[in-house]
């Protein structure tokens, strides 16, 4: 009898160079970019695993420019992302969450944009829930200057973007526009390895994701479609369940893989929405998209928002397509009931 061979292992670095081959006059270097953030992730990954002993869990004294609090992970966490993308001097700037405007970095001539969440749901280190890092990436136009307007694209001209969620594994999840990978780091070799490719969302799922606490200050539509959710109803399979991390990279990541609703909406205190367009809202919803999903701010497509500022804000209402299409018609019915009145 044959022996059975063993699955054949596919790292991060060899699947971007095979990928990279198939299409003819490809120069290598979005595959170098990805390279460089892959890198970046196993140093963060690494001093994640072991914040607890290092006494590197905490705040470190200072604030972001939204006047939050910055933990000290999410310094290192920013710091590794940046001298990762500088050395190889192929990205002329980075946008980031813990800087007030864009960071020139050493390569004028560098031709890619990118920015970064260096530690999403930070709030949760102390407290040893996943928490992810999400990127990015654009092109400047050849005649533009290195200057915040260059930096202030749509979502549609996202060359690239991913996340890594730092849990139970570490994973990394990237798409260039033509579908979503996986991959789960192997700390024992020190290289993220494939694990899924083509990853395909749920059509409908049986979960929402929003932070319930806040319902008194949304809007009619929004309310209505989460008790929409709580009732009983066997041929819709509801009840669904409630599901919030606080993460968005652990609740985006689970909404990936089993289906669902994630909501992060507009409401009283955050008429404009909390989360941030360009470094969080875009880069997701173009994985959920490439996945077969829907991203939207509760009137249009997340991706089509033409960006005013780096740090917009905006809502967003994605997941599953038929999830994504009846929340969007709780909304479109209230607001035609009000203009009704």
């Amino acid at each position: 009898m044959e022996h059975s061979r063993a699955q054949q292992l596919v790292t991060l670095e060899e699947y971007i160079i095979q990928s990279q081959n198939k299409f003819a006059g490809a120069t290598g270097e979005l595959s170098q970019l990805l390279r460089d953030i892959g890198l970046a992730a196993k140093i963060i990954s690494r001093e994640v695993n072991k914040a607890g002993i290092t006494n590197i869990l905490g705040f470190s004294g200072s604030e972001n420019v939204h006047g939050e609090e910055v933990k000290k992970l999410d310094i290192f966490a920013d710091d590794q992302l940046i001298s990762a993308l500088e050395r190889s001097l192929i990205t002329c700037m980075v946008i980031s969450e813990e800087n007030d405007g864009i960071v020139q970095l050493k390569s004028t001539t560098g031709k890619y944009i990118v920015y970064l969440d260096p530690l999403d749901g930070s709030s949760n280190i102390d407290v040893n829930v996943s928490i992810g890092s999400i990127f990015s990436i654009y092109i400047k136009d050849e005649n533009d200057e290195v200057c915040e307007a260059a930096a202030l694209q749509p979502g549609t001209k996202q060359v690239a973007s991913g996340y890594v969620l730092y849990g139970s594994s570490t994973t990394l999840a990237y798409t260039t526009g033509m579908g979503v990978s996986l991959f789960t780091l192997d700390p024992s070799i020190g290289e993220f390895i494939l694990s899924e490719e083509s990853i395909r969302i749920p059509e409908e799922g049986t979960i929402y994701s929003i932070n319930e606490g806040s319902y008194n200050s949304w809007g009619e539509g929004l309310k209505k479609y989460v008790k929409y959710c709580q009732e009983e109803d066997s041929a819709t399979n509801r009840p669904y369940s409630a599901r919030y991390i606080g993460s968005m990279v652990a609740d985006i990541h689970r909404t990936l893989i089993k289906g669902g609703i994630f909501i992060y909406p507009e409401s009283r205190n955050y008429p404009q929405g909390k989360l941030r367009l360009m470094y969080e809202c875009n880069p997701l919803s173009f994985i959920i998209e490439q996945a077969g999903g829907k991203a939207s701010d509760g009137n249009g497509r997340i991706m089509e928002i033409e960006p005013k500022a780096i740090h917009q804000r905006t809502p967003i209402y994605c997941g599953s397509p038929a999830n994504v299409d009846k929340a969007m018609e709780f909304l479109l019915t209230y607001k035609e009931e009000q203009v009704l009145e």
